[in-house]
């Protein structure tokens, strides 16, 4: 069971709009307040202005605190169409002289300064400012004036506040959200045609995608894609020359194979039955060399070595036993193979088990198309580059077939020998493998070919 991942459209989305939302949220909320703060003083003042009013009519007669407003004032001084307000004078005895005496007095106030604060009068909440009124002349208070409304126009000022500030936030979040999102839209557009452009591609096309319109960012990713698609088309194309190879090749062997059956399960004489087994034995010998020279072709590929690790071999020793390994075939043919090796070790980087395979379809070459009763011989040089000879007395190879030699399946016509025309394709990509160059000429004696192989000479050597 697969578990659904986030697209990267709703990561981008999550890491824009929440911190930007996030961001207008605490703007909202501290321009809220702080208007709400500057409302709230402007009615602190209106409040403070009305206990001053009354200040003024708080008087000292003969020595007794007298308030001297008469009620149709307090009334006009008091009206309000919103709010309810109440007022308290208080001499400084703790007499109390006009009002309502039940407003809440201040744990502390400040001779001439005006101190606010909530309560509750009525069990509803108002604010209140209380102010203490000096005695002419000095600074010692005679009475504290109180005056407390309700929260009616603070409540309403608030709401009214809220909504002008927030709404206009969350318009703006909305339009900002809106853009973010058109924008990660058109951002992202290059992927999801991309995306389309693959999901329309069949399994085969293995063309390189195009960049014009990717971003920046995801032309890498878009390279390396690239890249792996043209590594993979040359690796099918590897795959399906070898699968045509091998049904080519195969085919004439096998049809001739099914042939030799047919008649031989027709055959009663049991001498002719055993002379067909025999040519049916030899079939059966050349089919099994061709393919494993298919294989040997298939794993020498360029692309099948990137694992192929090279160490140090001793070149004089590799030549001097794979050149022993074809003694008997040389003997089959009455065929001199000699070995003209060195008194020392010539040391090159190379996979032993693919060198022997290169020389072995060298040497499988040379004695096969040479005469019999022929020569072939092998030299080991220590010169710039470290070279083996090999030297036969097989058909002058013409100049302008030089280079197709080394063509798959590629045989010399009139050459009257058996063969598959893969050897010298074999050891051409060994050669490939190990940095080295495999070269044709005339023998020295004019009569035959020599086949060289030239290592690069490295610090091994």
């Amino acid at each position: 069971m697969t578990t659904s991942r986030p697209l990267l459209r709703t990561k981008l989305l999550q890491w824009l709009l929440v911190p930007l939302i996030a961001l207008l949220a605490v703007d909202a909320v501290v321009s809220y307040f702080v208007a709400l703060r500057f409302s709230q003083r402007a009615y602190d003042r209106s409040l403070a202005e009305i206990a001053r009013e009354l200040a003024l009519h708080v008087v000292e007669r003969e020595g007794k605190v007298q308030f001297d407003l008469p009620e149709p004032a307090q009334r006009v001084l008091l009206a309000d169409p919103s709010d309810r307000v109440y007022f308290s004078v208080t001499a400084a005895d703790g007499v109390h002289l006009a009002g309502d005496n039940r407003l809440p007095h201040a744990p502390a106030a400040r001779p001439g300064a005006p101190v606010f604060f909530s309560a509750l009068v009525d069990a509803r909440p108002v604010r209140v400012v209380e102010l203490d009124v000096p005695r002419p002349g000095g600074t010692e208070p005679i009475a504290t004036i109180t005056v407390a409304e309700t929260e009616n126009k603070r409540s309403g000022l608030a709401r009214e506040i809220l909504l002008s500030v927030v709404m206009p936030q969350l318009l703006l979040i909305a339009i900002t959200g809106l853009l973010v999102w058109n924008g990660v839209q058109r951002g992202l557009a290059p992927l999801d045609t991309l995306k389309e452009a693959i999901a329309r591609r069949s399994h085969t096309d293995l063309r390189p995608l195009p960049e014009g319109g990717v971003p920046g960012e995801v032309q890498p990713l878009v390279r390396a894609i690239n890249d792996l698609m043209h590594r993979l088309d040359h690796t099918l194309t590897l795959q399906n020359r070898f699968i045509a190879d091998a049904a080519h090749q195969l085919k004439t062997p096998v049809a001739g194979l099914r042939a030799q059956l047919e008649l031989m399960l027709r055959e009663t004489d049991p001498q002719r039955l055993r002379e067909a087994l025999s040519r049916q034995y030899v079939g059966v010998e050349r089919l099994a060399r061709l393919v494993s020279q298919l294989l040997s072709l298939a794993r020498n590929e360029p692309e099948a070595l990137k694992t192929v690790r090279l160490q140090p071999v001793d070149l004089n020793a590799l030549m001097l036993e794979t050149t022993m390994d074809w003694v008997p075939e040389a003997l089959k043919k009455d065929i001199d193979l000699g070995f003209e090796g060195l008194d020392r070790p010539l040391v090159i980087q190379g996979d032993p088990t693919r060198l022997r395979e290169l020389f072995d379809n060298l040497l499988d070459n040379a004695i096969r198309y040479s005469q019999r009763g022929g020569r072939v011989t092998v030299r080991v040089r220590d010169t710039a580059r470290p070279t083996v000879a090999i030297h036969d007395d097989g058909p002058r190879i013409p100049v302008e077939e030089r280079r197709r030699i080394f063509e798959r399946f590629h045989r010399l016509l009139g050459s009257g020998a058996d063969g598959s025309g893969l050897g010298l394709a074999i050891a051409q990509e060994i050669a490939r493998i190990h940095d080295a160059e495999i070269s044709l000429a005339d023998d020295a004696d004019g009569v035959g070919n020599t086949f060289s192989v030239s290592f690069s000479r490295t610090d091994a050597t």
